[in-house]
């Protein structure tokens, strides 16, 4: 996606403020960027348990990919605001509807192709840290799609306060998933399970870590 470089140095600038505040004035440590490639598609398939991440996420990727963009889907309230609405989409975020919102989805379609998307499967927020079942539409866009699929885990910041100083939590991100003999099979309700119940197996390994 053709994005201009003023906007990548504002998301980078941004990332980086909010960086200070997570791994200098807290410490969120960040585990296995590497796994990250600088290019193609990849979506970071994340556990969804603070609304702190979907800032510290791109912080995680982008210290590691500078001037890169980190696209998210988010529920559309928080678009209402006009100031916020500018903000959060100046940063990667676009509205989705409730239910089936099939322009948003063809939107996530595109962007997988080439671009890194973060996605929280499970749909849901969990404050309590527990993982919840991941959503068969993830398994469908990942089938449609086909993206490199990083299990990304978050443990800590759902005890976050803020402000707060010398507050603990970490990302964990893992090796690329591999969806090859799920592929081979028909593209039905049973595949795309069968593919989200991977992608959340291998984010509960990470959380283990």
């Amino acid at each position: 996606m053709n994005v201009s470089i003023f906007r990548r140095l504002w998301v980078t600038i941004s990332a980086y403020v909010i960086g200070c505040y997570a791994s200098l004035f807290n410490r969120f440590r960040i585990i296995g960027a590497e796994h990250i490639p600088a290019s193609g598609g990849v979506l970071l398939a994340s556990n969804h348990i603070s609304e702190y991440e979907t800032v510290f996420l791109p912080w995680a990727v982008l210290r590691h990919h500078p001037l890169q963009m980190v696209w998210a889907p988010a529920k559309e309230e928080l678009f209402r605001h006009p100031f916020l609405s500018w903000l959060f989409q100046s940063w990667g975020a676009f509205p989705v509807k409730r239910g089936r919102d099939v322009r948003a989805g063809k939107a996530l379609n595109d962007l997988l192709r080439t671009e890194k998307v973060m996605l929280f499967p499970e749909g849901t927020r969990h404050r309590d840290g527990r993982l919840g079942a991941g959503n068969r539409g993830v398994g469908k866009l990942i089938y449609e799609a086909r993206p490199l699929v990083i299990p990304t885990a978050l443990s800590g910041l759902n005890q976050w306060k803020f402000p707060g100083f010398g507050q603990r939590a970490q990302v964990v991100f893992g090796p690329p998933l591999d969806f090859s003999d799920l592929y081979e099979r028909e593209d039905c309700k049973e595949t795309h399970l069968r593919i989200v119940e991977r992608v959340m197996q291998a984010i509960a390994a990470q959380l283990a870590q």
